[in-house]
C-alpha cells in the first residue's frame, strides 16, 4: 500500500476516534444523561450500563486510534452503532410539555443521530475489512496484512 494511502487511512483513524475517545470520557465522567436514554429506552440497570457503554467507547476509540486490533475494535463499533442507532434513535420522542414544533425538531434531529449512527457503522466496517494501516500498532506487530496498491 502506498505511503498516501496509509496516511489517508491514519487520518480516517484519527477523525474516526474521536467521537468515541470524548463521548467515552464524557460518559464516564457524569453518566446521568446517558442513564437517563438507557432508562427511557427500557434497559436495567441504567449507571451500570452507562459506565459500561463510556469504557467501551473510550477503549475501542482509542484502539482504532492507534491502530491495535483494529478489525475486532472496527466490528465492535459497527455493532454498537447499529444497536445504539435503533435502541435511542428510532421512533419519535415526545417530551410532555414541550411545543409541538420543538418536538418536530428534536424528532428530526433524533433520525439524523440515527443515521450519522449507520454511517459510522460503515466507516468502521471499512477500517475493519480494510484494517490499520501501516501507521499502527498491528502494523508494528505484524497482524494486519496490507492490501495491494
Amino acid at each position: 500500500m502506498s505511503t498516501t494511502n496509509n496516511a489517508l487511512i491514519l487520518l480516517a483513524r484519527i477523525l474516526l476516534s474521536v467521537i468515541f475517545i470524548t463521548s467515552g470520557f464524557g460518559k464516564l465522567a457524569d453518566p446521568a444523561g446517558t442513564a437517563s436514554m438507557i432508562t427511557g429506552a427500557g434497559l436495567p440497570a441504567a449507571t451500570g450500563l452507562a459506565y459500561l457503554a463510556g469504557l467501551f467507547e473510550l477503549v475501542a476509540g482509542l484502539a482504532i486510534l492507534v491502530g491495535f486490533q483494529t478489525k475486532i475494535a472496527g466490528w465492535a463499533l459497527a455493532v454498537f452503532c447499529v444497536f445504539t442507532g435503533l435502541a435511542f434513535h428510532s421512533g419519535t420522542i415526545a417530551v410532555p410539555g414541550w411545543p409541538e414544533p420543538a418536538l418536530g425538531w428534536i424528532n428530526a434531529l433524533n433520525g439524523i443521530m440515527m443515521m450519522k449512527n449507520f454511517t459510522l457503522a460503515g466507516a468502521y466496517i471499512l477500517i475493519a475489512t480494510v484494517g490499520a494501516g501501516a501507521y499502527s500498532i498491528d502494523a508494528r506487530r505484524g497482524t494486519t496484512a496490507p492490501l495491494a496498491a
